[in-house]
């Protein structure tokens, strides 16, 4: 029950994070150069649209660090035991994600290239830590409860 437990909670952190992403990108009309709902569907004649835009891909850096952090939050909360490790399979995956796009389209300026790296794990690892955080307090609080009920 757990692994599908754990297998729901990935791909609902996965699908939230690319949710946000979708919706960062949609923030701004002069970027919306697609019919579609999400630009993933043609998504080599967008990033060819946005090549020489640099603020593009700043603001795609830092929505995927959004997007991933929250994903991991979502996954941290559904899932029951390690909490933080889930959420930084959502990293992974999605640094996977943006490796792959990397490779397969040449449109990405070199700062991108570098900062992927530096934006999914630490973004990823700290959603887990505020489910963690959360949870160890609430853990203390009962027990600090009941032995305040016991008195």
């Amino acid at each position: 029950m757990n692994f599908i437990r754990n297998t729901i909670a990935v791909l609902v952190g996965l699908g939230i994070a690319g949710l946000i992403i979708t919706l960062g990108i949609r923030v701004f009309p002069q970027w919306v150069t697609f019919e579609a709902f999400a630009p993933f569907e043609h998504w080599q004649r967008f990033l060819f649209s946005m090549k020489d835009d640099k603020a593009f891909f700043g603001f795609l850096l830092f929505i995927s660090g959004l997007g991933t952090t929250i994903g991991g939050v979502a996954t941290a909360i559904i899932v029951k035991y390690a909490k933080v490790a889930y959420a930084i399979l959502i990293g992974f995956i999605m640094l996977f994600i943006a490796m792959l796009d990397v490779i397969i389209f040449p449109y990405h300026p070199t700062f991108y290239k570098i900062s992927i790296f530096l934006t999914f794990f630490p973004f990823s690892w700290i959603g887990g830590k505020i489910v963690e955080v959360i949870y160890e307090r609430n853990k203390k609080k009962e027990i600090s409860e009941k032995v305040n009920k016991s008195k």
